[in-house]
């Protein structure tokens, strides 16, 4: 059954700046997960596993691949209704700025989301790491005969002083709504959460940023253009004038708003159990049906390790790494606690025949690197060492950045033969 009453607005976000490099040539919704995704498949497949198939994707920088993927990938029949489409922010006669913020977006793309039939927006982020299925949350805002519901995850004091916290009443009612409290505060902001999440010192609600407005609400406050952002300014405006319920929500879930989350949500997929299930068979999650080879590995001790499709690996040892789409290791090399993006392509056999280029795409013969995020379509030579770690100070070059003892090695980049950080 598809809900045909809801349309869901996924925002791409700003500039994506805490996620530099990754964002440096590309959106944040185009970033690459887990081998083979992009941030941007997960909300899509929520939504789509939720039977919520018309959606928007709003984004305003480096937009070209997350318009490539999205075309390639999310193809409806015909006879349905369903679509996934990207808006960029663009200049219109009552508009000629950028999107100044999660609210002013939506602002200022309502004239597409009007076109529509629907009763209710569901606003989502486009660079979070969780499986929901919607339709619970829609439900309960429907039960309640709410206006704004709002997602919120139990968490502890540590981590309630970089989110959002709501206070409820009894009925998941939110009464007041506070913006990175400090820690002295904390004690007048605990709600009611379930005996598994008290038990766990989890008392705080923070919002996860995903977000229910009724049609005729929406068009409302979107009316007011002095409101920019929903997290700081609609949401604690709205709370005393209309019905907000807090919707809780306990699985797993996380903001990829730096490396050091992204790099750890990526390696985290290596784990026996993944708190993200990507095998789960009623929450999949959905993206580009590239037709590949299966990967082939020689003499390599894998242990931990996550290997996309279409790989050509002759290392001596990978651990606790994910290894993404077409990536070529060579002999003796040795990758621990990395992500390797992997490959848009092929090398040609007769660029490896005729070496007509120095370095080959991937990683060459007798290389070490440890803590690393490899972008897509890098070269490494042979006999590279990168050891990441909190040795290394934050630095930046034109071949690679450090942030937090991680190391990134940019897009496209060449490491020379021989080369050690």
């Amino acid at each position: 059954m598809v809900n045909d009453n809801v349309l869901s607005i996924i925002l791409g976000g700003g500039q994506g700046s805490r996620l530099y490099p990754l964002t440096e040539k590309r959106s944040k919704p185009a970033v690459p997960i887990a081998g083979k995704y992009r941030l941007v498949d997960i909300p899509i497949s929520n939504c789509i596993n939720s039977n919520i198939k018309r959606m928007y994707v709003l984004t305003q920088f480096n937009s070209a691949s997350l318009n490539r993927h999205i075309k390639n990938t999310f193809h409806f029949s015909f006879f349905s209704s369903a679509f996934v489409d990207v808006l960029a922010a663009e200049q219109t006669p009552e508009s000629k700025s950028w999107f100044q913020g999660t609210a002013d977006a939506v602002r200022q793309s309502m004239h597409h989301f009007l076109r529509h039939e629907f009763e209710y927006a569901l606003i989502l982020s486009g660079d979070q790491l969780y499986q929901m299925d919607f339709n619970d949350m829609i439900q309960a805002h429907i039960d309640a005969n709410a206006e704004i519901s709002i997602a919120t995850i139990p968490v502890n004091e540590k981590e309630a002083t970089a989110f959002g916290i709501l206070k409820t009443d009894d009925n998941n009612v939110v009464t007041s709504f506070i913006e990175k409290p400090d820690t002295e505060l904390l004690p007048d902001w605990t709600s009611h959460t379930s005996d598994d999440m008290q038990a766990q010192g989890r008392n705080h609600l923070a919002s996860m940023g995903i977000y229910i407005f009724n049609r005729d609400l929406l068009i409302e406050l979107m009316n007011n253009p002095d409101t920019n952002d929903f997290g700081k300014e609609i949401i604690p405006q709205s709370i005393e004038k209309h019905k907000t319920l807090s919707y809780q929500y306990e699985g797993y879930w996380t903001d990829i708003g730096n490396i050091d989350s992204f790099f750890e949500a990526n390696i985290g997929f290596t784990d026996d159990l993944p708190k993200f299930n990507l095998y789960d068979t009623k929450q999949r999650v959905y993206t580009n049906a590239r037709i590949l080879p299966t990967s082939k590995i020689s003499g390599t001790a894998l242990d931990k390790a996550v290997i996309a499709e279409g790989c050509i690996i002759s290392a001596a040892k990978i651990e606790k790494s994910v290894i993404g789409i077409r990536s070529r290791i060579g002999k003796d090399s040795t990758i621990i606690n990395t992500y390797m993006m992997g490959n848009d392509d092929y090398e040609s056999l007769e660029v490896i025949n005729t070496m007509k280029t120095e370095i080959l795409v991937g990683i060459g013969e007798r290389c070490f690197i440890k803590n690393t995020i490899l972008d897509k379509n890098v070269r490494i030579g042979d006999d590279v060492r990168i050891n990441g770690g909190p040795h290394l100070e934050d630095a930046e070059t034109d071949k690679y950045v450090v942030k937090e003892g991680i190391v990134v090695i940019k897009k496209g980049a060449v490491i020379p033969k021989g080369f050690v950080l």
